[in-house]
């Protein structure tokens, strides 16, 4: 079973910015997810599927994607985290969805107090820039030397 306290809002991050790059479609083929209905992580006005969305960001962090099954069994564990490095998560309701506010290319939403706090205390972690792991304490990949 996978454990997310090794994730970082930066973690979390990288896979947003891989899951915008590849579409939603892609990002969730290519790591064997199915869509979602469930909790949805809401970032910058846009929404994504946050077991992916965590799963992919534990690859980041530990080299190995936790599977849907994973995320799945601790899912309110995976949320709180998720809450905890400053990311909103809506959770599922019986109502319909609606389709997210169109946003003005280049404007950004102001963020509530209490995220940029909580964002804020977290110190970022050295990430190796070829194979995007957690650096250990020496500053040298054990991966890539």
């Amino acid at each position: 079973m996978a454990t997310f306290s090794s994730v970082t809002r930066l973690h979390v991050l990288q896979a947003l910015a891989e899951y915008d790059a590849r579409g939603s479609e892609e990002f969730l083929e290519v790591y064997g997810f199915t869509p979602s209905p469930g909790d949805t992580l809401v970032h910058e006005g846009r929404r994504y599927d946050a077991k992916a969305v965590l799963g992919v960001a534990h690859r980041f962090a530990t080299g190995r994607l936790a599977t849907s099954d994973e995320v799945s069994s601790g899912l309110q564990a995976a949320v709180a985290i998720l809450r905890k490095r400053g990311f909103e998560v809506s959770q599922p309701t019986s109502a319909p969805r609606v389709a997210p506010p169109q946003t003005v290319r280049g404007a950004r939403a102001p963020r509530p107090a209490a995220v940029r706090s909580v964002a804020s205390r977290e110190a970022p972690v050295a990430i190796c820039p070829t194979c995007s792991m957690t650096l250990p304490a020496t500053g040298i990949c054990d991966e890539c030397g």
